[in-house]
């Protein structure tokens, strides 16, 4: 299929496949008249990048989940490379979630400072 279809069934811009065939995710084959040709492998992969890229991960993250789908497996997330990207962006996320809690206990522990002296004010 052309770039624009697989563009539009993909969820996705033919810039966006452009780009991704540029960071080396996506190989399109080309006709004999230069355009790019997709299949579904490709769509899948594409589906992989998207939803990957949905929930917070950078593009160069969503590269060993593209492998894994390349090698045959069923699952972007089925070798042991993509489970050391969750691995890694489970530990960045748990260190956000800290520092946000330190964030919220101090602003907490100045509203308790405070007391009463600023209640009801806007």
């Amino acid at each position: 299929m052309r770039i624009g279809e697989a563009a539009r069934l993909a969820g996705t811009s033919t810039r966006a496949l452009r780009y991704y065939e540029a960071q080396g995710l996506l190989t399109a084959r080309r006709e004999a008249n230069g355009h790019r040709d997709y299949d579904e492998t490709d769509l899948r992969l594409v589906r992989e990048i998207r939803s990957l890229l949905a929930i917070g991960f950078a593009l160069e993250d969503t590269r060993p989940f593209v492998e894994c789908l390349r090698s045959g497996q069923p699952s972007g997330d089925a070798c042991p490379a993509s489970m050391a990207v969750y691995r890694r962006k489970i530990a960045e996320i748990d260190g956000c979630v800290a520092r946000l809690l330190e964030v919220r206990n101090h602003l907490a522990g100045q509203l308790d400072r405070l007391g009463d002296t600023i209640e009801g004010e806007p």
